[in-house]
């Protein structure tokens, strides 16, 4: 449920209105280059310059209510289970039900297509007394992400997953979640933003590190992620609202993947729920998690994240890991929301998306909703580099006898 105590956070603190500057101290890290302002390129470069701004606003006050729920949710228990037996709880509600009451007034034509329907949100009559948001409204907003329906044309709308990796929130802060959401323009995705409040920024450049022991609140925490078609792809530190001790920084930082060339020598990311036996590269190496200087003959390095896909996609975008590879269960759907954003943000950072066979995720296929693809075999994210060995890999594992 959404109890009304939790509804005050869906409202704008006073004052607050999209597109505001903020003071620029010096970078955390320059690993390319940086540039201080509201979007990291010139306007007239980005068509989608307006939309862009609007979704890094809100992706970044989504973070900010995330993290404000995360301190008290686990003590509350407000956990829910969805049809698919993943959880769900009070900030996937919050962030969506924001998002969409934002975006609906700000572009009222768009439709939105998210994760979260209004079910299980109301097992009570709960009472709202809040003069910004009714009850109505509130349910109305979530449910704005569910009901859409497209037909076999190329479709505008937006694309949210209010928090991409829920197993890893309700652990509280040792798990990373992340906050994505894109706009896909008759039927290409056009941009794309995640927020991730609990990435640890390592000044080696490995993108992160040691993630166990950090508070939500460390100011050593937390980036956004931005892409544009044409544009490339940008992180700057994410504005931590809850902790007034924390300056934000206006300094983006431009992101590419990394350069590397042979497969042996890669950093590989999986889902935390498949096991690398159960992959097909599992025929030609074993998996370690030793530093690639540890790393012996017919042995990948696998690098232990948490939940979710999108975190998965932010690091193959940052240079943090070569390859994301993820196998189709038939017992689980694949949503577009898992994706999106990390697809855009793979794309213009120099990367590589399709399905196991070389084929790009076709995100019309769903003709109605637009909420479910069907990659053949599975999803990888790669640097672009080795993708097209990676594919002939798969290809060929049925036929290869394990080493």
């Amino acid at each position: 449920m959404i109890p009304a105590m939790d509804l005050h956070l869906l409202r704008s603190p006073p004052g607050v209105r999209f597109f505001r500057r903020h003071p620029s101290p010096a970078p955390l890290r320059r690993r390319f280059f940086t540039v201080s302002s509201i979007l990291p390129f010139a306007k007239e470069k980005a068509k989608y310059h307006i939309e862009l701004e609007a979704a890094v606003e809100l992706v970044e006050r989504a973070c900010s209510l995330c993290i404000d729920v995360q301190r008290s949710l686990l003590s509350d228990g407000r956990i829910l289970e969805k049809n698919d037996q993943t959880p769900v709880t009070v900030a996937d509600f919050g962030v969506q039900a924001l998002v969409s009451l934002e975006l609906g007034k700000l572009f009222p034509s768009i439709p939105l297509v998210a994760e979260e329907d209004s079910v299980s949100a109301v097992s009570d009559k709960t009472s709202f007394h809040e003069e910004s948001f009714s009850h109505a409204d509130v349910l109305e907003a979530i449910d704005r992400g569910e009901r859409t329906e497209f037909g076999t044309k190329p479709a505008t709308y937006w694309i949210l997953d209010p928090i991409d990796g829920t197993r890893g929130f309700v652990k509280g802060s040792k798990a990373l979640y992340v906050v994505g959401l894109s706009l896909v323009v008759e039927g290409e995705i056009m941009l794309g933003v995640m927020g991730c409040p609990n990435w640890v920024v390592d000044t080696s450049h490995r993108s992160i590190t040691g993630v166990q022991g950090y508070k939500n609140s460390s100011p050593g925490l937390g980036i956004i992620m931005v892409a544009h078609v044409g544009c490339g792809t940008w992180t700057k530190r994410l504005r931590h609202m809850l902790d007034s001790s924390f300056k934000p920084s206006s300094d983006w930082t431009r992101c590419f993947v990394d350069g590397c060339s042979l497969v042996h020598k890669a950093n590989f990311c999986i889902p935390d729920s498949q096991a690398w036996e159960s992959l097909p590269l599992s025929v030609f190496y074993d998996a370690t998690t030793n530093d690639n200087d540890d790393i012996r003959d017919k042995e990948i390095c696998l690098l232990p994240f948490c939940c979710g896909s999108l975190c998965k996609y932010l690091m193959v975008a940052s240079g943090g890991a070569s390859v994301f590879i993820l196998e189709v269960k038939p017992e689980r759907v694949t949503k577009a929301w898992d994706h999106a954003a990390g697809m855009i943000c793979v794309h213009e950072a120099g990367g590589k998306v399709t399905d196991w066979e070389g084929s790009e995720l076709y995100l019309a296929a769903d003709q109605v909703k637009r909420r479910i693809i069907y990659p053949a075999g599975g999803v990888l994210v790669t640097n672009g580099k080795i993708h097209q060995q990676i594919v002939e890999m798969i290809s060929s594992s049925s036929t290869v006898v394990r080493h």
